[in-house]
């Protein structure tokens, strides 16, 4: 039986549809629907519920040592206050999330895990978990509200707020909610995350919506990290995709000392495959599966696909050989039997450009 985010009766009472995500009920998208919804995001500022995410507690003299052999990325760099990316491997280089680590001091970390894997991800923390550690579930005591667009920060008033991307501030009180706010987001755009108590996550959510923010369903977000070239675990990431292989090789940190997989990942260093973009040419969407040929020859499959809202056509990325993943490689896709002509694009296919209006799709 899904479960309910504190903001369950918030999404039904603004009509939002309800569907099972990731053993939760979220909406998929409200009244005005995922185009408005996408468009509000890359012009205005959207909303998201995003309490299905799940949030892991490390805290103790061996906290640093734990993550660290659990991380690609280096985690021994940070200062408090400090977001880093970063994925779980296994001990065959295949890549079990993609997550942030946020440092709150030298013995305090939290770990944002992905909705789908977080009971596996627990689980694999506690198998790596010395006695030095403690290790807390904090998921469903914790609500994560997502703010992203041009206009999020307006919306946020005068608080003080993180000034730099992957950074954070915590017991920061916005609209009276004591919450941890994140210059972190999934959508390409400015903006930020904010962690509270589930207690208190309708009146933030209320007051967010009171200033001008416009509540945005899973289908926009999905639409919003394509554009983004931001990779999706189960999609682009799982554990038969190396974080090479998807084209995260600045997350791999291999002079740090050993972590999990890293011997894997030395050996299989250089792929034959890689992740790429691809802008579909005409009409029709390649969505997730779909094989990529180029001169009647399959180099590879598809991933992910949508028609872009804001760019105005479709996109996908694939897994594709590395002999052909270079910008302007003309290929085609199988879909169902319908052959779309594409060609290799370079990613991101959308970033946002400081100070440029984004009220008109870029040309």
């Amino acid at each position: 039986m899904e479960r309910k985010t504190p903001l369950y009766h918030r999404h039904v009472a603004n009509n939002g549809k309800m569907v099972p995500f990731a053993g939760y009920l979220l909406p998929v998208q409200y009244g005005t629907g995922i185009i408005a919804e996408h468009m509000a995001v890359r012009t205005k500022a959207g909303l998201f519920d995003v309490s299905h995410m799940g949030e892991a507690e490390v805290k103790g003299p061996g906290a640093l040592d734990m993550l660290q052999s659990l991380c690609t990325n280096d985690l021994s760099v940070m200062a408090d206050g400090q977001v880093k990316y970063t994925l779980l491997c296994d001990e065959n280089g295949g890549v079990i999330d993609d997550v942030l680590v946020y440092r709150f001091a030298a013995d305090h970390y939290w770990v944002v895990l992905n909705a789908s894997n977080q009971d596996k991800d627990f689980s694999w923390m506690q198998t790596h978990c010395p006695g030095n550690v403690v290790l807390r579930n904090l998921s469903d005591a914790t609500a994560q509200l997502a703010l992203q667009g041009p206009l999020a920060m307006d919306i946020l008033g005068g608080q003080p707020l993180p000034a730099k991307n992957y950074t954070f501030m915590n017991e920061v009180t916005m609209a009276g909610v004591q919450c941890m706010v994140s210059r972190t987001g999934y959508t390409g755009e400015d903006g930020v995350e904010l962690y509270c108590a589930n207690k208190d996550a309708p009146m933030l959510w209320g007051a967010l919506l009171a200033q001008g923010a416009i509540p945005c369903g899973l289908g926009a977000r999905d639409t919003l990290r394509l554009e983004a070239g931001m990779p999706l675990y189960g999609h682009e990431l799982t554990m038969d995709i190396t974080p090479l292989e998807a084209g995260l090789k600045m997350f791999v940190k291999f002079d740090k000392p050993g972590f999990i997989g890293k011997e894997a990942l030395i050996e299989r260093s250089e792929p034959s495959r890689r992740r790429a973009g691809l802008r579909i040419h005409g009409r029709g969407i390649a969505r997730e599966g779909c094989p990529v040929y180029a001169k009647g020859n399959q180099i590879g499959h598809t991933t992910s696909g949508t028609h872009a809202p804001y760019l105005g056509y479709a996109i996908a990325m694939a897994l594709l050989d590395v002999s052909c993943i270079h910008i302007g490689t003309q290929v085609e896709i199988d879909v169902r039997g319908r052959w779309l002509a594409a060609e290799v694009v370079a990613l991101p296919f959308y970033k946002r450009v400081r100070g440029v209006d984004h009220s008109s799709p870029i040309p």
